[in-house]
């Protein structure tokens, strides 16, 4: 029987090295208490922090020196965590983790606001009394532009106090669905029972026998549907603590809230959906190529996966990914290849599904300590996407750490999706270019056009259901189950139109996590975009400077706002072009594909 194996089963050098960052819990734990006595210092600067130019600059160091002691405790806690979600321990010790957070947070809420009760003269003459606030410049013009959406200190320390029960959506939604929730097992052609679980729905989907692959599919839905009324209300609950939030803050729309917070213009967000609107015609295409090789049956959404491929995925095993992927950054320059060399040998990566740890892949760690990998890796060329793509995070906080402050190292979201896709798209011309294996040849252009699929079409769609959901809030309608299952199918038939729809599809939306962040994933689909602009500029040899700027785009954290750190490695995403210049490499890929068929 394929099972899922247990953490101890697992090699240490599969494992990340979360000792780097605390020995124990003996050490997290003198952590915790330390920080949580670092707290009142910061506290005892409200009500005062701008009284002269010393006091703000020892304000701003005593927040930044708690914060960062802060950020590694959670951090800690959630990996922990993370590594066994059904763990009882870890999931108290991230539970107090996350209350210390919230606790920091509100002790420094008075911080904004009473920078905003300076001018900007009064703030300008406070750097020239002390040059070390110079570093700070952007930090405060960042500030000085939010002060209308900014409450009193009292509100703001509500708001920040509040901030753990405010998660509870996404609290609940984790648990069910990681800890508690269990699929059934199915039989794979040969007779062998597999286990379906969260993270290898997919990758079954994608085997070539289309009865095995309903059959997955159906079970997985019908799993769903027994959580139907707990994910309905979690997901409910979390769109109309974002309207509220934002109504708190003198923000219109939870949209404008979201995008305001890295300065972004609503207008980019729906240039997307418009531009990806006006070429649905190639994702129809795309689709209508796997009706193709189904024998011009209808398209199912069971479907949807189904590589175009007349085989499944090679094994790649994780050695032969790092390899990959090492060469493939190799445009990037042999500093950037070095470094992402070092930390996969530095047990950056925690590499294998086991049971109970967290589903998908992302990257963590601190401004303080290494980067850390959580991936599920499966031995196949989608696993090996998600490692190049989770070390284009990893080495952007690395070379954010290097050159920037801790006030400039949290970059934002639409800048981090860019760097991730960086590498995809690399890969993506290092493997075409040089493995001759027609087998993997093909499905590495497969994997790439599912890429695209998936994160320009499908994130955008995640987009259009966002912005429906919490219009209906903001109107006053309720939000049930039903009423989602309804949006949802709307979208999906829109978007996939040469295929047959089903009522199991319309409870798509239950089992994606992003959600729970709003207004997060149309930043995969300007990633992209964006990437794709930015990786032709690097492969052009009558651009030799472009490498150079994109590794000076990595390095400025967020230093400056997402759109003018964009526009200085050399693409404008206020504009269609990039998105148009996206779908029209996406055909190119279709029509190589096309061909190949």
């Amino acid at each position: 029987m394929s099972s899922v194996p247990e953490r101890s089963d697992v090699e240490t050098e599969y494992t990340w090295e979360l000792e780097a960052l605390y020995a124990d819990d003996d050490e997290w734990e003198t952590a915790f208490e330390q920080v949580s006595e670092r707290i009142d210092d910061l506290a005892a600067f409200e009500g005062r922090a701008t009284d002269d130019a010393e006091t703000l600059l020892a304000t701003l160091e005593t927040f930044e020196d708690v914060m960062r002691q802060v950020e590694n405790v959670v951090a800690y806690a959630r990996m922990r965590r993370d590594e066994d979600t059904r763990d009882s321990d870890y999931q108290a010790l991230f539970a107090r983790a996350q209350s210390l957070h919230s606790r920091a947070s509100s002790a420094a809420s008075f911080l904004d606001p009473e920078i905003q009760s300076c001018t900007r003269e009064e703030i300008d003459a406070m750097i020239d009394a002390a040059p070390a606030l110079e570093e700070y410049e952007h930090y405060f013009d960042d500030v000085l532009r939010m002060k209308d959406h900014t409450r009193s200190a009292e509100v703001e320390e509500l708001l920040a106090d509040l901030g753990e029960v405010l998660g509870a959506p996404s609290e609940v939604y984790n648990m069910l669905t990681n800890a508690d929730m269990t699929f059934p097992s199915v039989e794979d052609p040969e007779g062998e029972p597999i286990e379906i679980t969260l993270n290898n729905f997919t990758t079954l989907q994608k085997r070539q026998d289309r009865a095995f692959r309903r059959e997955v599919y159906e079970q997985f839905y019908d799993e769903w549907e027994t959580l139907r009324n707990a994910v309905g209300a979690a997901h409910k609950n979390s769109v109309k603590t974002d309207v509220k939030t934002a109504r708190a803050r003198n923000y219109e729309t939870a949209r404008e809230a979201a995008l305001d917070g890295p300065n972004v213009p609503t207008e980019v967000y729906d240039t997307l959906v418009e531009t990806v609107h006006d070429n649905l015609d190639a994702l129809h295409r795309h689709a209508d190529l796997k009706r193709q090789i189904i024998d011009g049956d209808e398209l199912r959404m069971w479907d949807l996966y189904v590589p175009l491929t007349e085989t499944e995925s090679p094994e790649i095993d994780y050695e032969q990914a790092c390899e990959y992927v090492t060469e493939a950054v190799a445009p990037l320059g042999e500093d950037y290849q070095s470094r992402l060399a070092e930390g996969l040998d530095s047990r950056w990566v925690d590499v294998y599904e086991t049971r109970g740890k967290q589903s998908g892949a992302y990257s963590g760690g601190t401004y303080e300590s290494q980067p850390y990998i959580l991936l599920n890796y499966q031995d196949d060329v989608e696993s090996m996407y998600t490692l190049a793509h989770e070390l284009g995070h990893s080495l952007h906080s690395e070379y954010t750490s290097d050159e920037q402050p801790y006030v400039y190292a949290d970059y934002e979201i639409f800048v981090a999706e860019v760097a991730s896709t960086v590498n995809e798209t690399l890969l993506t011309h290092h493997l075409l270019e040089t493995v001759e294996d027609e087998r993997l040849r093909r499905h590495v252009l497969n994997e790439y056009l599912e890429r695209f699929r998936s994160t320009l079409y499908r994130q955008t769609m995640f987009a259009e259901f966002e912005q429906q959901t919490h219009e209906l809030a903001e109107a006053g309608e309720a939000l049930t189950a039903e009423q989602l299952d309804e949006l949802y199918a709307d979208l999906k038939g829109e978007y996939y139109e040469p295929a047959e729809l089903d009522d199991r599809i319309a409870r798509e939306w239950m089992r994606i996590p992003h959600f729970y962040r709003a207004f997060y994933v149309y930043q995969y689909a300007t990633g992209i975009s964006a990437a794709v602009a930015l990786v032709e500029s690097i492969l052009d040899e009558d651009d030799p400077g472009a490498a150079d700027r994109y590794l000076e785009f990595l390095s400025r954290g967020s230093r400056a706002y997402p759109l003018e750190l964009l526009r200085d490695a050399g693409v404008d995403m206020a504009e269609p072009d990039p998105v148009e210049a996206a779908t029209g490499v996406y055909t190119e890929y279709l029509d190589e594909m096309a061909s190949l068929l």
